[in-house]
């Protein structure tokens, strides 16, 4: 009702907005035409049936809807629909078969140079890219479908996919086979929340100079790669899940040249790795699950001045690794299943430090090759003579205080 009331306020006095019914008979000519002639504010309502359509382009503040099984079909190879506008609505339409280019970012539907558009309860089929926005502004996209091809990662687009714009929400999603579920570059003040991306070509969610943005109660998983942050700061993490992201360097979450941080109460399940961090600083890790990872957080050496706390630890084959020997990131009041320690004073904390990185997972994170040694006598070894010889990893590398029972928000 807010979005109409909008509308009707741009209308030049007098003029009542139209509602003008579009047939799967009509040519496309007659479409376009439809759609030049239509003022600010009119309805466009496309009615049951399939459309062979391609580019048509909007520039005034329009809503577009379907009615019932409404097909706009790019016939593969052509964009379908592209909107340049101040405000707007597409709602309800089954989008299909755009073109592909290795020139163009061809998408079934582009926002170009435009703002205040509500994207809602769409389906988007086989696809380059689905949903493409450059230089757009307090963009609204929710409770679409997306699917698409995964074909390689070459002749996939993204599943939504913005460039240089700001104040979006991204909510309730369901996106699938695509290279990126979501992809943010220079993306600002937006939130990603709700959305469920799933058996992408790459990564879940990729982010790429992107500041101050927040994604909250996403699932992210069976990608090539749950979410990467790249090059950006002031990222708020919180209430995802990171789960069944496996391959030889897949990630439940990828940390790349990000600082000024938060990652919180995040459930990282079944993931080769669940974190794996380079050149982060200054990122506050809390309240997060990591359980039955192959490596819970793997931080390399670049890594300062990130802290750990209240963090649950549970049937990791790795609970940590590190490729160095300074560390300079601290761990305090974690929960590590493996720690042997006692509470005398029964203050929930034990009364022995603990040391969570194991020799063997620093000798792997040197050489790879060991990992056929996982689970094996020679693993044994290692972790008895890391016992009895504690020197021979990080001495830094410690929990002071690690908790007695798992952290419970």
């Amino acid at each position: 009702m807010s979005r109409l009331i909008f509308f009707f306020w741009l209308l030049p006095a007098g003029l009542a907005a139209k509602v003008t019914d579009l047939y799967p008979h009509e040519d496309s000519t007659s479409i376009h035409n439809h759609f030049k002639e239509a003022r600010d504010g009119d309805t466009l309502r496309f009615n049951e049936g399939v459309y062979y359509i391609h580019s048509l382009v909007v520039t005034k503040p329009l809503v577009i809807l379907g009615r019932g099984n409404c097909i706009l079909d790019g016939s593969g190879k052509y964009e379908i629909l592209t909107i340049s506008a101040r405000a707007g609505t597409v709602q309800g339409l089954t989008l299909r078969n755009s073109g592909y280019s290795s020139m163009n970012d061809f998408a079934a539907l582009k926002v170009i140079d435009a703002a205040n558009l509500l994207i809602t309860d769409n389906s988007i089929l086989d696809s380059y890219f689905a949903i493409h926005l450059s230089n757009a502004s307090r963009c609204t996209i929710r409770n679409n479908t997306i699917e698409g091809k995964a074909i390689s990662e070459q002749l996939n687009g993204n599943a939504i996919h913005a460039w240089k714009s700001h104040h979006l929400i991204i909510e309730n999603n369901t996106v699938s086979r695509h290279r990126d579920g979501i992809y943010l570059e220079f993306v600002t003040h937006s939130r990603i929340t709700g959305n469920h991306s799933h058996l992408q070509m790459r990564y879940g969610l990729h982010f790429m100079f992107s500041n101050d943005d927040v994604y909250t109660r996403n699932i992210f998983e069976e990608n090539g790669a749950g979410v990467a942050v790249m090059y950006s700061k002031r990222v708020t993490m919180k209430e995802n899940l990171f789960r069944n992201n496996w391959g030889p360097s897949a990630y439940g979450l990828l940390l790349k040249d990000i600082s000024d941080s938060e990652i919180t109460q995040n459930r990282f399940e079944e993931n080769t790795r669940a974190i794996h961090m380079e050149g982060t600083s200054r990122i506050q890790l809390r309240q997060n699950l990591f359980k039955d990872n192959g490596w819970g957080v793997a931080i390399q050496a670049s890594c300062n001045e990130n802290s750990f706390s209240n963090n649950n630890f549970i049937n990791n084959s790795f609970d940590v690794s590190t490729n160095g020997q300074v560390i300079l990131n601290v761990f305090e009041h974690n929960y590590w299943d493996e720690y042997e320690g006692y509470d005398l004073n029964k203050d929930g904390t034990g009364d022995i430090p603990y040391h969570p990185l194991s020799l063997f997972g620093l000798l792997i994170e040197q050489n790879p090759s060991m990992l056929i040694l996982v689970k094996s006598f020679m693993m044994q070894l290692f972790e008895r003579m890391e016992k009895a010889i504690p020197s021979l990893t990080p001495e830094h590398f410690v929990d002071l205080q690690p908790l007695m029972k798992p952290f419970t928000p």
